[in-house]
């Protein structure tokens, strides 16, 4: 059986709504961790990988994820245990100047389960590029959050920003299903 790392992306304070100094609050942040959350417990029951990501942006200019700010760190609802790797990223592609296909390469991970945020941006970006570097990918859908968009005047709700991204990834690159049922991938 091929072994399958969990791949929590970006689930950082500024995006929590309930974060009291949130930066850049997501729509359903707190329901998309309760699920990433479920299934870090079963990953970490199973004794499977579990490896976080976190970005910062480079300077102080940034909208949020400032460097070295409370706003950066880990949200305390999925926070790293010691012995779980946590990627620091600075751009949308969490494979893009980081150690993480190393650390999967080392782990001897095919196969990847992924959780996070934003779906439009780094959820899609990492998905794309793991497929690209021949791991098979599997999105919880309801453990991933976005946020309303604008696009040439017309406002696109968050519910469909996400779906019509979870719509693309499933139709050419990955799996995307619900918690419950990738929790019986890895059972």
């Amino acid at each position: 059986m091929p072994i399958t790392a969990l791949l929590l992306i970006d689930f950082q304070n500024d995006y929590y709504p309930t974060y009291t100094s949130a930066k850049w609050a997501l729509s359903g942040t707190e329901a998309a961790a309760s699920n990433a959350a479920i299934l870090l417990t079963e990953f970490r029951n199973k004794g499977l990988p579990v490896i976080h990501v976190r970005h910062e942006f480079p300077s102080n200019d940034a909208p949020f994820f400032l460097p070295e700010s409370e706003g950066a760190k880990i949200h305390v609802s999925v926070a790293p245990q010691d012995d779980e790797p946590v990627i620091l990223k600075h751009q949308i592609n969490s494979f893009r100047d980081t150690e993480l296909n190393r650390i999967l390469k080392n782990l001897c991970v095919e196969r990847l389960v992924i959780v996070g945020a934003m779906s439009h941006m780094c959820i899609d970006a990492v998905t794309r590029a793991a497929v690209d570097f021949g791991y098979e990918c599997h999105i919880a859908h309801d453990a991933c959050a976005t946020l309303d968009l604008e696009f040439n005047g017309v406002a696109v709700p968050a519910v469909h920003v996400h779906n019509a991204f979870m719509a693309a990834l499933k139709f050419g690159y990955c799996n995307v299903d619900s918690t419950d049922k990738l929790v019986e991938l890895v059972r």
